[in-house]
């Protein structure tokens, strides 16, 4: 399967762009997922629970500085999507230059700040009684690759935008391989223990790093030269405001993952964090075709609304729904069947056996719907529509799930934690859909969207 050029995002059938792009999309997100997801059972398996409450604690803190990198990229990809479909390079070759400057500024002063507050952060984000231990030995290679993590991140949303998904897959899967033969030789072998994880994971942040370099150096349409480094206010304006909308959604996470460590501490202990470690490596592995259809679609729509060809930018949606909302429904009901299964995987703690698959339920229970979510939004981002793709981004977590977590529990306790998930989940579509809606239906007006 050819990747498309830029002219052919203007003119092959949107079936057939959403496959090309969406498929290595979904596949490096899989091998991503399946990275976190046998890390998470070697740790459950070979250390025991409490290494898994450790790696919830932390992972949201590297994910955090990583996300500087993802929002750039995706971000600073809107802009050189409508510039490739405008036939403006000189604007494509300053937009990732400026992209690379700020992932790297941005990304080593939060390292900085993690690394002379390390106790602080880690009590913030919920390493409390038995849990604080291992979280210590796993925080310092993780958040002193970080960058890397950012810079992959960044690299890889450029990549497609540069309609080369496969490399981008292929820069996940050099990761993910590279992590779970780490995982085995360090943890097993070795028994270095929680440390071993964590080194591991720096080392495939590391692999992957350099080969998106490489992709950079000797292969990439985007030539940079020392002239496109120059600080462009207006571009650096455009990037950020684009990119805040990505950095607040995993910012919005982050303070969400707070409030869930500290709320699931409060009504259930070490126990329960352990039980929301498995839900949330399941959160990211089993959505991945889903997500993948909205990594996807960004650049098709992108390149179509720059070039003014709004018809194929609704097209774009309606397709990208469609599919994105059957591979949903599957995967629910695979996690319906399979829920007790699933988490035997994890370990063999009976009590997590116990609780762990009635939470896992609950918190998808809403996924069916998520696709107008998640490509509406996408749109919004696509078209460089900064605010409302703010907003309905932030709808989820910060408008919906975090006033949730805050309420429910005091009535129902740890059932009131995993309610919320899909009662955000069907807010959230409701207020995407009617804003996706009314713009959809300005396409047919005589004056566009514009």
């Amino acid at each position: 399967m050819s990747a498309p050029t830029e002219e052919d995002l203007g003119r092959q059938s949107i079936t057939t762009l959403l496959r090309k792009q969406a498929i290595p999309a979904s596949i490096g997100i899989l091998f991503m997922t399946v990275n976190i997801l046998v890390d998470t059972i070697f740790v459950g398996r070979w250390i025991g629970s409490i290494g898994i409450a450790a790696l919830t604690v932390i992972m949201p803190i590297a994910f955090l500085i990583a996300a500087i990198g993802l929002a750039i990229g995706i971000g600073g990809s809107s802009v050189l999507s409508r510039a490739y479909g405008a036939s403006d390079l000189d604007l494509s070759r300053r937009t990732f230059a400026h992209q690379i400057l700020m992932t790297g500024v941005l990304s080593i002063l939060l390292v900085s700040a993690g690394y002379f507050f390390q106790d602080e952060v880690l009590i913030l984000f919920g390493a409390k009684g038995e849990i604080l231990e291992p979280a210590r030995e796993f925080f310092l290679p993780i958040l002193l690759a970080a960058p890397l993590q950012a810079f992959c991140a960044m690299g890889n949303t450029v990549i497609r935008a540069e309609d080369r998904a496969k490399v981008a897959m292929s820069a996940t899967i050099v990761a993910a391989v590279g992590n779970i033969v780490l995982d085995i030789l360090f943890i097993k072998v070795f028994e270095w223990g929680i440390f071993g994880a964590a080194l591991a994971t720096a080392c495939s942040f590391l692999m992957c790093f350099v080969f998106v370099a490489y992709f950079f150096i000797f292969n990439s349409k985007l030539r940079l030269q020392w002239s496109d480094f120059s600080p462009r206010t207006a571009l650096i304006s455009e990037i950020t405001a684009l990119s805040f909308t990505t950095f607040s959604r995993h910012g919005v996470i982050s303070i969400l993952a707070v409030l869930l460590n500290h709320t699931l501490f409060t009504h259930g202990g070490e126990h329960a964090v352990t039980v929301y470690g498995i839900i949330s490596r399941m959160l990211m592995f089993a959505l991945f075709p889903v997500i993948g259809i909205a990594q996807g679609f960004l650049p098709i729509a992108g390149y179509n609304y720059g070039a003014e060809n709004f018809g194929r930018v609704k097209e774009t949606i309606k397709i990208s729904i469609k599919w994105a909302g059957i591979f949903a429904i599957g995967i629910y009901t695979l996690i319906l069947i399979f829920a007790e299964q699933i988490v035997g995987a994890f370990t063999t703690d009976p009590d997590v056996l116990r609780d762990t698959p009635t939470a896992l339920r609950w918190v998808f229970a809403a996924s069916p719907v998520i696709a107008i979510q998640l490509i509406g939004a996408g749109y919004f981002q696509a078209a460089g529509k900064a605010l409302k793709a703010l907003m309905l981004t932030l709808s989820k977590q910060g408008f919906f799930l975090i006033p949730l977590i805050l309420i429910l529990p005091n009535y129902f306790g740890i059932f009131g934690v995993w309610v919320s998930f899909p009662i955000a989940d069907i807010l959230a579509t409701v207020v995407t859909g009617f804003f996706l809606k009314n713009e959809m239906n300005k396409f047919s007006k005589p004056d566009g969207i514009l």
